[in-house]
């Protein structure tokens, strides 16, 4: 195992305020900013170069006429990597992102950066991992973590790490509904499935917006959690209070047996033509 040096802070999803997609409200556009020259973005560049760390910014992003929901890497040196655009968009009760953000059209993107293999996450604020060594990373957000086919797309370029910032909590249309552990459970087979481990941030407590029709309400599940290689969970807040969580993973060791037990040796993508398709038939 190798030494552990210097951290790697996590945001969740649009953490800059409320998760304001709970109503289709035209001032919330007012969010909004373009990617070049965000006030948040330049601020953690600095707070990155500072204290030596990578940061990856979750943020509303504004491209003209255009709207994305965004994330920027953010290297230990204070570099900007670049961003990925969220590419599945929710819409439903309390979820309503179809109204604010676009189809992202960046692919599933990787990312090298210079630290990542020690862990924590601070629900409602940071997910932390460290390690001096170099380290491929891919975050989706949200929404995309329901489909198997974006991690597996990650992972294929390279990710050793999969990252999902995410706002999950409460439906309300249906108060008895509790997905919290299918989420956990959904994440915990892209880990095993590709052999890597798996982050997941989420927020924590109560959030009241106001609609034309009264307002709503989400209560957040937390469970923020690591998840490790075979699927299994080995750090995990709980859904009372914010907490750090920490795990530690040999990321090279984790490679030899990604490549052993033979999940990408044994692939047949000509077989996998139909994935292209929206109803299964043969494209």
């Amino acid at each position: 195992m190798k030494s552990l040096e210097d951290d790697f802070p996590r945001t969740t999803e649009l953490f800059e305020g409320y998760y304001f997609c709970q109503a289709q409200r035209e001032d919330f556009f007012q969010r909004a900013k373009p990617y070049k020259g965000h006030p948040t973005i330049l601020r953690m560049q600095k707070l990155a170069k500072e204290l030596g760390v990578v940061i990856p910014v979750s943020f509303f992003e504004e491209a003209n006429n255009a709207h994305y929901n965004s994330i920027a890497i953010v290297d230990a040196d204070g570099t900007d990597l670049g961003i990925y655009r969220k590419s599945h968009i929710p819409d439903g009760p309390g979820y309503q992102e179809k109204f604010y953000f676009n189809p992202g059209d960046t692919g599933f993107k990787v990312f090298e950066t210079k630290f990542a293999k020690n862990w924590s996450c601070l629900e409602a604020g940071f997910l932390v991992f460290a390690s001096p060594f170099h380290c491929i990373l891919m975050s989706a957000i949200c929404w995309d973590q329901w489909f198997p086919e974006a991690a597996r797309a990650m992972v294929l370029q390279g990710a050793e790490i999969l990252l999902y910032p995410t706002a999950i909590g409460s439906e309300p249309q249906d108060t008895g509904l509790d997905s919290c552990d299918h989420w956990k459970r959904v994440m915990q087979g892209h880990a095993g499935a590709n052999l890597v481990p798996l982050v997941a941030s989420n927020r924590i407590g109560k959030e009241i917006i106001q609609t034309e029709h009264g307002n709503t309400e989400i209560t957040f599940y937390g469970n923020s959690f690591i998840a490790g290689p075979t699927g299994e969970i080995v750090a995990a807040a709980d859904d009372k209070e914010e907490a750090v969580v920490v795990a530690q993973f040999d990321l090279d060791k984790i490679k030899s047996k990604r490549y052993s037990w033979g999940i990408f040796r044994d692939r047949r993508p000509d077989l996998y033509k139909v994935l292209l398709t929206l109803d299964g038939s043969k494209p």
